[in-house]
């Protein structure tokens, strides 16, 4: 018997959605495709995010962009995540998420990566809280569905507006508010600051989901204990390991760990991802293997011999290939 004080999980309820396990993967761009937001269903996360979609591209109607409206009945809940900082443009942007099928939409406000942030968009709109609440009330306005947000703490550390702005989200009709606890200037360096999602918590009555540093079991028991927040996002701990979030899930209400995976579940879960991306009609065979060249090796981290099998992964272009090299993969381990 564990001795290890569980942690009760408790439904997490965004408007009129209830989510069973309070456990959410994060968007990740190049990352939370369709495949991979089944894959981590599969392994029991309450709520999948799309990856981020631009509201400029959504208007202009760039074919691209409409390829990953890519979500069905079998991720559901879905919450699509939305970028932009005009808020007509963001209200219209949301009323074509909903009508596509969307559970959630999401503005996201934490991206903080040149090519977003330079368009005044993510976690720029930091920089100017009472625009980000004007676009937070458009998309509200604008939408039968829950619109929620995703946060840093602020720009950097000269000004913490994400805990002000958490007040105004809410304020504006937010039914829940994510928060990354790293400013954007910090992007993913040092160590998030969980004291800032414990202060958002304690000023608003929407839910709050955590997010950063969250790469263990043990590391979302203690979000949850530290921070009082209604549920846990996981983001790159996730990549190539979608039992993280059964192990979590497992441990949190029993103490105990799953046995980690092995290396045949490890192959199977990754030709999953492969084939399940390659089906989409708008992504295909071709390009499913050039884009799960950097993504496959994930799923092996801390196998003898990743680094050789990635030197030979990046030269594959079919899925064949790429079923040989991971087969002669479990030979070599036998």
């Amino acid at each position: 018997m564990s001795l290890i004080q569980t942690t009760p999980l408790q439904p997490l309820r965004i408007g009129p959605i209830t989510i069973d396990t309070p456990l959410v993967l994060a968007p990740m761009a190049g990352v939370t495709s369709h495949a991979f937001r089944l894959l981590c269903k599969q392994y029991g996360v309450g709520l999948v995010v799309t990856e981020l979609l631009s509201s400029h591209a959504i208007h202009y109607k760039n074919a691209k962009t409409f390829g990953m409206f890519d979500w069905n009945d079998a991720e559901r809940p879905v919450s699509v995540q939305l970028f932009g900082g005009d808020p007509a443009m963001m209200a219209e942007a949301a009323q074509v998420v909903e009508a596509a099928g969307a559970d959630i939409v999401d503005l996201n406000m934490g991206c903080w990566v040149p090519k977003v942030a330079k368009t005044g968009a993510g976690a720029t709109l930091l920089k100017d809280v009472c625009l980000a609440q004007s676009v937070v009330k458009a998309m509200v306005d604008a939408v039968k569905i829950p619109v929620t947000v995703k946060i840093r703490s602020g720009w950097d550390s000269t000004q913490t507006t994400g805990i002000e702005f958490a007040q105004r989200a809410q304020d504006a009709g937010a039914a829940a508010i994510a928060v990354h606890a790293r400013f954007a200037s910090q992007g993913f360096t040092g160590h998030a600051d969980w004291s800032i999602i414990r202060r958002v918590k304690d000023i608003v009555t929407i839910p709050v989901i955590g997010n950063g540093d969250v790469e263990t079991a043990e590391d979302a028991k203690r979000m949850f204990e530290e921070t009082g927040c209604d549920a846990v996002m996981i983001g790159r701990a996730a990549m190539g390991n979608p039992w993280i979030f059964a192990d979590v899930k497992r441990f949190l209400t029993t103490g105990e760990h799953l046995p980690p995976p092995t290396l045949d579940e490890r192959i199977t879960a990754s030709l999953f991802h492969l084939t399940t991306m390659a089906a989409d009609p708008h992504v295909g065979e071709e390009r499913a293997v050039k884009e799960m060249r950097g993504l496959i090796t994930h799923y092996f981290k801390g196998f003898n011999g990743v680094s050789a099998l990635r030197a030979l992964l990046v030269k594959a272009n079919s899925i064949q290939e790429v079923t040989d090299l991971l087969h002669h993969e479990r030979r070599r381990s036998a």
